[in-house]
């Protein structure tokens, strides 16, 4: 197991279709993939009945590859919003020594 440098990071990356268009992006998936990047994984994805948005879960140790990810996507009317997450169970652990604090 590397450092925690070399971690992989949980990403949520919030796809936002222009006037909930999302057409051209099914379209390039369709076509050539995902066009994801070596060392950066789809988790899973869920899309809002309207097509507004899409929510991504993307990991990787290096956020330089969603950059390139992305960039990949230019011109297809879809803009990114990309948010570090922790999973719950993660999140319980840590939290877990500081409930009976104060109480």
């Amino acid at each position: 197991m590397g450092s925690k440098a070399d971690a992989s990071m949980l990403f949520m990356v919030i796809e936002r279709f222009k006037d909930n268009d999302m057409v051209p992006v099914y379209r390039r998936v369709r076509e050539s993939g995902r066009s994801l990047p070596e060392g950066l994984r789809y988790v899973d994805s869920w899309v809002e009945p309207n097509f507004g948005r899409c929510f991504q879960l993307m990991e990787t140790a290096d956020a330089r590859l969603l950059q390139e990810w992305v960039l990949s996507w230019r011109g297809l009317g879809v803009t990114f919003e990309i948010v570090p997450v922790v999973p719950s169970k993660d999140t319980r652990a840590i939290v877990a020594p500081f409930l009976d604090e104060g109480a």
